[in-house]
């Protein structure tokens, strides 16, 4: 009887069938992702926010990154001098420009209110994803857009765009 059986199931496939089985399998979902998009150019592309919310979005982050207010990866060297710690930038040592972009910076954020600047930076600057962010300040699940939302019209209004 177990010779019967035997003789009744299908050979089995060769090793070199399924192979090409499983890459037809793998190449049937392929998704591409654009690592240079930033979390609010996401949220324009799906029209989640508006363009003017997006324009006053990116003046901020502009700013930021003008004023160089990230933290720094690498060791500054110019910033290295005799007897010198390697302490924290002094403000004679900034640019005007540099100066003028986080005076730009402090007061936009400042206009859009202490509750809101939270969800502006974490998003627009940091370039943290929604649910992350909203994780990171303990809100519930999709609340965040709206904030944004609010936080980005306060700043467009700040910006005085139209």
């Amino acid at each position: 009887m177990k010779s019967r059986l035997l003789a009744e199931r299908p050979l089995p496939r060769d090793g070199a069938e399924r192979r090409r089985t499983a890459r037809v399998r793998r190449a049937v979902r392929t998704v591409t992702v654009n690592l240079t998009e930033s979390p609010l150019g996401w949220l324009k592309a799906r029209g989640l926010i508006d363009r003017r919310q997006f324009d006053a979005g990116e003046q901020l982050r502009a700013d930021w990154e003008w004023a160089q207010l990230s933290p720094s990866v690498t060791m500054r060297w110019d910033a290295a001098q005799a007897g010198d710690g390697g302490g924290p930038i002094e403000p004679e040592d900034l640019t005007v420009t540099q100066l003028a972009a986080k005076r730009r910076f402090e007061e936009a954020v400042a206009a859009a209110g202490a509750g809101l600047s939270d969800i502006l930076w974490r998003i627009v600057c940091a370039g943290e994803g929604m649910r992350d962010a909203e994780r990171a300040l303990g809100w519930p699940a999709r609340a965040g857009r709206l904030v944004l939302a609010m936080a980005l019209d306060r700043l467009a209004d700040h910006y005085r765009l139209r």
